[in-house]
C-alpha cells in the first residue's frame, strides 16, 4: 500500500520536468502528505497537459457521499478491470502523482519502523493514478479526487513490504496519460513492478507516523543506533 508521500517540489518545478502547464497553487514543500490532503498531480485532456491539485482519496462520481473517499486512497492492479469504484476510470481519467518519496513501514520488534523510499537520483517518483470528479450536492461544486495504483513490489521493496505503488517508467508517461487509450490489457500492461528504477530505502524518524508532523526532520535518515534497540528483542527474565 501507500499511504504517506512527501512532495516538496512546486507546481513550476514539476511542470518542466513533465512537460505540463503549472495550473495549480504552489501548496509548498510538504514530507508527510496523507489521504484527503490535496496534492499536486499531472493530468492531460486531449493534448494539455498539466499540474493540478486534486484531493487524495477517490469518490467515485456515483457516491453517495464524501467520506468514501478517505478509504479509497490506493487502487489494487489486478483488480481495477473488475472495481466498479476504479474500472471507469482506468479507461478514462488517470494521472501521475509525482512525489519525492513515500512511506512504508516495517514491524521491527514491538514497533513498526517507517522507511522512505525515494530514488537514488533524487529526481521524482511518477505513481500510477487514477482520478474522478464527484458534485457535492451540498456546495453544488464538483470535487476532484485521486488514487495511487499499488501492485506487487519490485525486488528492492519485496524485503519491505508485499505492495508498492506502481512506478510508470518516463518513457510510459505519455502512453499512461493518453486520454485516446482505453484497452484495459495494454493499460495493465504498465502495472507491473519497475525495476529498472534505483530506490534509496532508509529508515526514518517515527515522527512520520503523526499526520500533523510536517517537516524536512521527516526524510532525515534515522539514527541507525536508535533503529537497531527498537528492533532489538525485549530481554528474558534471565537475560
Amino acid at each position: 500500500m501507500c499511504g504517506r508521500f512527501s512532495q516538496q517540489r512546486p507546481a513550476s518545478e514539476l511542470a518542466e520536468i513533465f512537460a505540463a502547464e503549472p495550473l495549480a497553487d504552489e501548496l509548498g514543500p510538504r514530507f508527510n502528505v496523507a489521504p484527503t490532503d490535496d496534492a499536486l498531480v499531472v493530468v492531460q485532456r486531449d493534448e494539455r497537459r498539466a499540474i493540478t491539485a486534486y484531493r487524495w482519496g477517490l469518490i467515485p462520481h456515483w457516491a453517495d457521499a464524501a467520506k468514501v473517499g478517505s478509504r479509497m486512497f490506493n487502487a489494487r492492479a489486478e483488480t481495477l478491470t473488475s472495481s466498479p469504484a476504479f474500472r471507469d476510470a482506468l479507461r478514462r481519467k488517470r494521472c501521475l502523482v509525482p512525489v519525492d518519496g513515500f512511506y512504508e513501514w516495517k514491524r521491527e520488534g514491538t514497533r513498526r519502523q517507517p522507511y522512505l523510499i525515494a530514488r537514488t537520483d533524487g529526481r521524482p517518483l511518477a505513481l500510477a493514478g487514477l482520478w474522478s470528479g464527484w458534485r457535492d450536492p451540498a456546495a453544488d461544486r464538483v470535487i476532484r479526487t485521486f488514487t495511487i495504483v499499488t501492485a506487487g513490489p519490485n525486488s528492492q521493496v519485496a524485503d519491505l513490504h508485499d505492495r508498492m505503488p506502481v512506478v510508470v517508467p518516463e518513457d510510459a508517461w505519455s502512453t499512461w496519460l493518453d486520454p485516446g487509450l482505453d484497452d484495459p490489457a495494454e493499460l495493465q500492461g504498465l502495472l507491473q513492478p519497475n525495476e529498472d528504477v534505483e530506490l534509496r530505502i532508509v529508515p526514518v524518524s517515527r515522527l512520520v507516523n503523526d499526520v500533523r508532523n510536517d517537516g524536512p526532520e521527516l526524510i532525515e535518515p534515522a539514527d541507525p543506533v536508535a533503529v537497531a534497540a527498537v528492533a532489538a528483542p525485549d530481554p528474558g527474565l534471565f537475560d
